[in-house]
Parts: structure tokens; C-alpha cells; sequence
């Protein structure tokens, strides 16, 4: 599908095909070291699997406190369930439709 017609170009897990990608945001985490942050990832990638996601990398602004997630999987609420299960829970939670490289 042509990424720019802001055409959704993911396909449902039952097709085989990528899953939608999603953006979180932690807040709280000020003063956070990376040794924290990956503590706080690893215990995602632990649990994952479960509920069909993969988180695929995160970011730390320690000055902010605000940490930012990538996930791909079959829904928000997925992946909303994983990280409170992992102990840091959000609410705030992106879609990513539309991708450009």
C-alpha cells in the first residue's frame, strides 16, 4: 500500500501480516538512570508474549521523567495490559497509522 494516502498500511495479526505499531508515555521517571529504564523494558519483554506484543525499544528523557515506548501488537488495550503487568502502568497511548521513512 502507498505509505503517504494516509491508507493504514498494517494488516491484523490473523492476516500474517505486521501488526500496528504503537507510542506510549511514562510519566514520573525523573532522575531515572538507563540501568532503571532497562529494567522497567526487560520486565515488558518478560511478560510480552503473553498478550501478542513486542516492545521494540524505549527512550528515557531522565530531566522530564517522561519515557516513551514502541510496541507493535493486536490492540492498545494489549499492550496497555502488559505494562501493568510490568508495574508501570499508562494511559497515555498513540496508534502510529501512518510511518515514513
Amino acid at each position: 500500500m502507498e505509505r503517504l494516502t494516509g491508507k493504514r498500511d498494517t494488516l491484523s495479526h490473523e492476516e500474517g501480516c505486521a501488526m500496528p505499531k504503537f507510542m506510549d508515555v511514562h510519566s514520573g521517571f525523573v532522575g531515572a538512570t538507563e540501568e532503571q529504564l532497562r529494567a522497567a523494558h526487560e520486565r515488558d519483554l518478560a511478560i510480552e508474549e503473553a498478550e501478542g506484543v513486542h516492545f521494540e525499544r524505549a527512550w528515557l528523557d531522565p530531566e522530564s521523567g517522561k519515557v516513551f515506548c514502541l510496541s507493535s501488537g493486536p490492540s492498545k488495550e494489549a499492550v496497555l495490559r502488559v505494562h501493568e503487568k510490568a508495574g508501570h502502568p499508562t494511559s497515555e497511548i498513540y496508534e502510529l497509522p501512518v510511518e515514513v521513512e
